[in-house]
């Protein structure tokens, strides 16, 4: 195994940061917007937007992301293994983000078969892009802390990516397109895809590939497949990783439901009146007439706030005790604040807001700590088994993110059809049943938490700890040569 000691530059880590705000513009949009999209723009009803978002996500975990991992662990170039995929990728990527959210006039039956065709070519290229993408993480550098500065970077790029899709986006829409939600989505993905590919470019030219296995650890598909099966904290680390993102996709694709059907609009034009008063007096009016869409912005701007501070004590924190203890207790704190949301009535703005803020600071914290751990989960992997394997162990990380954004995704738009939603295209108004208020509320409290907890038992049973860390650094840098 050849490895390069330099440490990171901050260029480095910014550009390689900007990967990963790059593959959020399109990510976040899915987590966000995926369901409302079908239901209220493109017009599915609820059972079929949830079949579509299941059964192609589900393909794509079990299917792309593998092949995805083989193949790129064998890929040889001037550029190396990983760098290449994010080259070539960066354009199509860009292209199918734009496709997958437009809305063609097209047959019921049409729109079905679009929608399925589009979503699949996305989930595809973005397997491409973004699996070689993470294993890049691992092979940049071999210095576990200098990982987890460089997690650190990533996510506060995740963040700003979180933020214009979770605040700003539903108002730009509704601004650019004039009240023409169809129109308006077209046009703020159009930028999204030039901005997006650009970045993925830097991302590129930026980086560079340090921890290269010798010619004597190469290894064969079967052998790899073999490493996992007996790879325990891979295994956990797959489940967690579904489970959160479960939890990620429910919650978040839930919230526009949450604010448009159960949240007291009187109550939340009151509460928020400051801020767009304030932001309308000196002439920027982010956030338009609209009080529903202003809270559900400024709803997600508090707790994305919040994240990107608890970012920033995730690498300190996690130096000192570890990653797998760090993760646990904050995602376990972050999970209770979700739960409390059970209890708030329509009218209980405040305390909705705050409930926010605290579960988005605890759980910014364990954000960078996933990534950082599967790339300890590489190194296990070569520290037990002489082998190292990159981008079929990040397939893990890759399985479960579509895995859990296509279940929870589905969760979604069928939990509220059950409540009693009622599709509609863009053009339509419709009144909807006082069930679907109760749905909403409990798909931003009680569902969502129940994926989170299941994560925070499995990390029970997560073998590299502190004292773990260090003697795997330790060994790997001592097999490396690595002063």
């Amino acid at each position: 195994m050849r490895s390069d000691a330099a440490k990171l530059s901050v260029i480095e880590k910014i550009g390689y940061s900007l990967g990963d705000l790059a593959a959020n513009l399109v990510f976040q949009t899915l987590v966000t917007y995926l369901a409302f999209f079908y239901t209220d723009i493109y017009g599915l009803r609820p059972e079929d937007a949830s079949l579509i978002t299941l059964v192609v996500g589900l393909i794509a975990g079990f299917g792309f992301n593998p092949l995805i991992g083989a193949v790129a662990d064998r890929t040889r170039s001037k550029w190396g293994k990983f760098r290449p995929w994010i080259l070539f990728t960066a354009i199509p990527l860009g292209i199918c983000a734009l496709l997958a959210f437009s809305t063609p006039d097209f047959s019921y039956k049409g729109k079905m078969m679009y929608a399925a065709v589009t979503y699949s070519l996305l989930l595809l290229l973005y397997a491409a892009n973004n699996l070689p993408y993470a294993a890049l993480s691992g092979v940049i550098t071999g210095d576990m802390k200098d990982r987890n500065s460089l997690s650190a970077y990533r996510f506060v790029a995740v963040m700003f990516a979180q933020f214009f899709v979770q605040v700003f986006m539903l108002p730009i829409i509704l601004s650019v397109g004039q009240g023409d939600k169809a129109a308006g989505i077209e046009a703020v993905m159009t930028w999204l895809a030039i901005i997006g590919t650009i970045m993925l470019l830097i991302t590129f030219f930026t980086t560079k590939e340090r921890v290269i296995p010798t010619a004597e650890q190469e290894s064969t598909l079967k052998s790899d497949l073999k490493d996992l099966a007996g790879n325990r904290p891979w295994v956990i680390m797959l489940l967690v990783t579904t489970f959160i993102f479960i939890t990620l996709a429910m919650k978040g694709g839930s919230y526009v439901y949450y604010f448009n059907n159960y949240v007291d609009g009187d109550s939340l034009k009151r509460f928020i009146a400051p801020v767009t008063g304030f932001f309308s007096s000196i002439g920027m009016n982010f956030f338009g007439e609209d009080p529903k869409s202003a809270g559900f912005g400024l709803f997600n701007a508090g707790g994305i706030i919040m994240m990107i501070i608890g970012i920033t004590f995730s690498k300190k924190l996690a130096d000192q005790y570890g990653k797998r203890d760090v993760f646990l207790i904050s995602l376990f704190i972050s999970t209770l604040f979700v739960l409390l949301f059970v209890f708030y009535p329509p009218q209980s703005v405040g305390i909705m807001f705050l409930s926010q803020i605290l579960h988005g600071f605890f759980y910014g914290i364990s954000t960078p700590l996933l990534w950082a751990m599967i790339a300890d989960v590489a190194d296990y992997s070569e520290w037990k088994n002489n082998r190292r394997a990159t981008a079929i162990i990040f397939s893990a990380m890759m399985v479960g993110l579509k895995v859990g954004l296509s279940v929870g995704s589905a969760l979604v738009a069928s939990i509220i059809g059950r409540y009693g939603y009622i599709s509609s295209d863009a053009t339509q108004v419709v009144t909807q049943p006082e069930t679907v208020a109760t749905g909403a509320k409990m798909l931003v409290s009680v569902f969502p938490a129940v994926p989170f907890l299941l994560a925070c038992g499995l990390l029970l049973f997560y073998s590299i700890n502190k004292k773990m860390e260090i003697q795997i650094e330790t060994d790997l840098k001592a097999k490396r040569n690595i002063p």
